[in-house]
């Protein structure tokens, strides 16, 4: 899917290789190394990452961008490098539960955090994923040690199924029940309604088949957020 999501923070855009050497660059950080539990790659190692990763039916993938870093008007198909401070992924690898999906958030942009953009870019993903892929549970693997992201993903709502002492590393579990998509549901049908207003999307804003327009959704995320803690 090549569809942009705007949001009131952030835009998350797909994967591109543009992106890489920066991206690249952060993953140089041993600090984000040990957040993420990767492992350095090499610049061509991560390009071939990318296509990887934008070619798996199994996960999708958003570069995060930060609004007030966008220079000029946001141009879907572009890639804003200059914008670019994390990235937000899904992974539905369980075989035995395709519809449950591992979710990841990063901001790696030093001068991008404690804005809320990953609170944000985590509620937008939980809409598109269960949009788009009909995701029933989403589960996360953070270390222990990783505060800001247990905390985050607390506060929407996830709860602790499993430790797992040899990785010191807690998952986390939200379940989407019936009444919860429901509820998505309706946020998502009044997201698209926003999308279309007039008003709201002007003639700048449409895109071409081969370049389409952000998706928008521009619902407060505190009523998303909410709505989220409610379910």
């Amino acid at each position: 899917m090549k569809a942009s999501v705007e949001g009131e923070k952030v835009i998350l855009v797909p994967y591109m290789r543009e992106h890489v050497p920066k991206y690249h660059d952060w993953m140089q950080d041993p600090a984000i190394l040990e957040a993420t539990a990767s492992e350095s790659l090499t610049l061509e190692q991560e390009f071939d990452m990318q296509v990887s990763w934008t070619q798996d039916p199994l996960k999708q993938t958003f570069i995060v961008l930060d609004k007030e870093l966008v220079v000029g008007d946001f141009i879907p198909g572009d890639p804003h490098v200059e914008a670019m401070v994390g990235d937000v992924n899904i992974y539905m690898n369980d075989m035995d539960d395709p519809q449950m999906a591992e979710i990841e958030i990063m901001i790696a942009e030093l001068k991008s955090r404690g804005k809320g953009l990953a609170q944000e870019s985590v509620l937008m993903m939980i809409v598109f994923a269960v949009e788009n892929f009909n995701i029933h549970a989403f589960h996360a693997k953070i270390g222990e040690s990783n505060k800001a992201s247990l905390n985050l993903f607390y506060k929407l709502g996830f709860k602790k199924i499993s430790y797992s002492e040899v990785f010191k590393e807690v998952t986390l579990e939200l379940p989407i029940t019936e009444s919860s998509r429901e509820k998505l549901h309706q946020l998502i049908e009044l997201q698209k309604q926003l999308m279309l207003a007039p008003a709201i999307i002007g003639p700048s804003r449409i895109g071409s088949s081969c370049n389409p327009a952000p998706l928008k959704s521009d619902w407060p995320v505190k009523q998303f957020s909410d709505e989220l803690l409610d379910m």
